[in-house]
């Protein structure tokens, strides 16, 4: 396939800005869409503001955020997304939206391009198989946050070519990721390992081992992990970690991935986390 010089990324939230200020400062043109005007403008005051930090820090120079400033293009159309090399999805942890994002990004990308989902736990084999070329169709899956964490975890499914792969991975490394490659089984690497733990963390406070804060100390101090897991959760989304909860249970069937049921509780309550001020911190105050 000919070289990647064009990204689209489908979602201007959180993984979608970051991915697209990332790919920007590598050089890459990018087209970043989302569902409104409102929505990709407060993505590109979120990637001015990133940049901004960088050139304070002295990590880019002024004229490099100017630049990949310049290179980000918004749009409210998927087709114009999907006019890329490689289009990036980064909507929500939902297999029913990504369905219809991919087969409208299928129907309207050139016969060449790559579509990677930013997906952490759901199977890229099914979404390969909502299109018409599930060799080009792979995982890309960025951390938060996305311009400084360095892993991107990169998965093939089941008909994911040599060559998609090889494309992918040399574009993370353009990035400055470092990757790993995933098989394509619930929760891939990460969330295989992070996720369970996050979990038993929210049973140790529902049976009373510990409070939220000694639970988080205990973990930090005792595995030297840089926040607890109960933190992280909130960082993270509480319901965002349920749903991989629910994947890796049902796509493994083994009891030992059931969410806990006061993870449940809280994603009921809408105390998602840091996102919507209460998740097992309150961070109205």
């Amino acid at each position: 396939m000919s070289e990647i010089s064009k990204i689209g990324v489908v979602g201007a939230g959180q993984m979608g800005n970051g991915i697209a200020q990332v790919a920007a400062v590598a050089g890459y043109d990018v087209i970043m869409s989302d569902i409104n005007e409102a929505a990709l403008e407060k993505g590109l005051s979120t990637i001015q503001r990133s940049l901004n930090k960088l050139v304070e820090k002295e990590r880019i120079s002024a004229d490099l955020r100017d630049a990949a400033l310049s290179r980000i293009a918004t749009s409210t159309s998927l087709e114009d997304a999907a006019q890329v090399d490689l289009v990036v999805e980064a909507v929500v942890e939902n297999l029913g939206v990504k369905e219809k994002v991919f087969k409208t990004l299928d129907a309207a990308a050139p016969e060449h391009a790559i579509l990677a989902s930013n997906t952490s736990s759901i199977s890229i084999t099914k979404i390969g198989a909502f299109t018409t070329r599930p060799e080009k169709v792979i995982g890309m899956h960025f951390m938060n946050p996305v311009p400084i964490m360095k892993l991107v975890e990169i998965i093939r499914g089941l008909a994911t070519s040599d060559e998609t792969y090889a494309a992918v991975n040399a574009a993370s490394e353009k990035m400055g990721k470092t990757t790993v490659l995933a098989q394509d089984y619930p929760g891939f690497i990460v969330n295989r390992i992070l996720m369970p733990m996050i979990n038993e963390a929210v049973y140790a406070l529902m049976e009373g081992v510990g409070s939220v804060e000694d639970i988080d100390a205990a973990m930090k101090l005792g595995t030297n992990q840089p926040m607890g897991p109960l933190t992280l959760a909130d960082f993270i989304g509480l319901d965002t970690c349920l749903a991989i909860m629910d994947v890796l249970h049902d796509g493994l069937g083994d009891t030992k991935y059931r969410a806990c049921p006061l993870l449940r509780k809280y994603v009921d309550a809408g105390w998602m986390g840091r996102k919507a001020g209460r998740g097992f911190y309150n961070y109205e105050k």
